[in-house]
């Protein structure tokens, strides 16, 4: 082998050596860039899980002694984070905690369904009946209206601030009547039933008087049950006065001179002055992401149907 040759095997060994050390350094920078990445990314996500309230819940046992809170806030219906169904989960968990001194049902709230107050209302009762040694007081943030305070009044007392509003003990259906107004605008009104009544006070029909009076028998109906559990939740404390049931509503001061409150009181008054747990845990039942993607699929599949011509009411 001349010098010629081995200075060649030479410079090709050393620029194989050259290579295959930069491939690996490359496919190990690759790695821990993998690596990193995915650490940053779980990361971000339990920030995102803690800063939504998806991590944890009030189904923890804790050592310490404590006071349980479940929010109820906004518009109750069946498809709100105040459904029937999250509010009674979250009382379920918080009653059923063996460190829970006593439950506080926080309300914020203008009302909403009568159906889905009324499932809360009798699952408090139950539980109250079920844990007799655990009190349920609701205190009321700046509104306690009408399906809210159906909610309140299963509590064992009521505690407001002076501002807060109370009452509207009610029903109403509400809508608009544009008869004639679609003539004006040259589009004629199809609209096929079966059934006499189908189309029930119908907003682009004459208001039928037989209709209007049936719909004012259902809301007498639905006010005598609402009035009903109030002075079956509030007993002799509630004062004689008609005005209470006449779907107005009054500040947290004047409630509690009619009997529809106890007392003034925050969240961390209750928990520290009438509970004697100055420790919250909040047992809130939060939308996850699986509920919130079934929620936003089915208002899609909805929509599509609706605009279809389908009626799915």
């Amino acid at each position: 082998m001349t010098d010629e040759d081995k200075k060649d095997g030479w410079e090709r060994n050393l620029l194989e050596g050259l290579a295959l050390s930069s491939l690996k350094e490359q496919r190990r920078s690759r790695r821990w860039g993998i690596f990193f990445k995915s650490l940053t990314f779980i990361y971000l996500f339990v920030l995102l899980f803690l800063a939504m309230g998806w991590l944890g819940s009030g189904s923890v046992r804790l050592s310490d002694k404590h006071t349980a809170l479940v929010d109820l806030q906004g518009v109750i219906s069946d498809d709100s984070v105040s459904s029937a169904d999250n509010v009674i989960k979250g009382l379920q968990l918080a009653f059923e905690d063996q460190n829970t001194q006593g439950v506080i049902l926080r309300i914020n709230s203008p009302g909403g369904s009568p159906v889905q107050a009324g499932y809360i209302n009798d699952e408090i009762r139950r539980l109250r009946g079920v844990y007799p040694d655990i009190p349920l007081y609701a205190v009321i943030a700046d509104i306690c209206a009408s399906g809210g305070y159906y909610v309140a009044a299963a509590a064992d007392k009521i505690y407001v601030d002076k501002a807060s509003l109370v009452g509207s003990i009610g029903v109403l259906m509400n809508g608009f009547g544009f008869t004639g107004t679609l003539e004006k605008l040259g589009v004629e009104r199809r609209l096929l039933t079966a059934g006499e009544n189908k189309g029930f006070l119908d907003p682009f029909s004459p208001l039928d008087p037989q209709q209007s009076d049936h719909a004012r028998v259902l809301l007498s109906e639905i006010h005598e049950q609402f009035i009903s559990v109030v002075q079956e939740g509030r007993g002799d404390r509630l004062k004689d006065v008609p005005e209470i049931y006449s779907g107005i509503v009054w500040t947290g001061q004047k409630s509690i001179e009619l009997g529809l409150a106890d007392a003034m009181g925050s969240t961390e008054f209750v928990a520290r002055e009438v509970i004697k747990a100055e420790y919250i845990v909040d047992f809130t039942t939060r939308e996850g992401i699986a509920q919130l993607f079934a929620k936003r699929f089915s208002e899609v599949v909805l929509g599509v149907l609706t605009n279809s011509g389908w009626n799915l009411r």
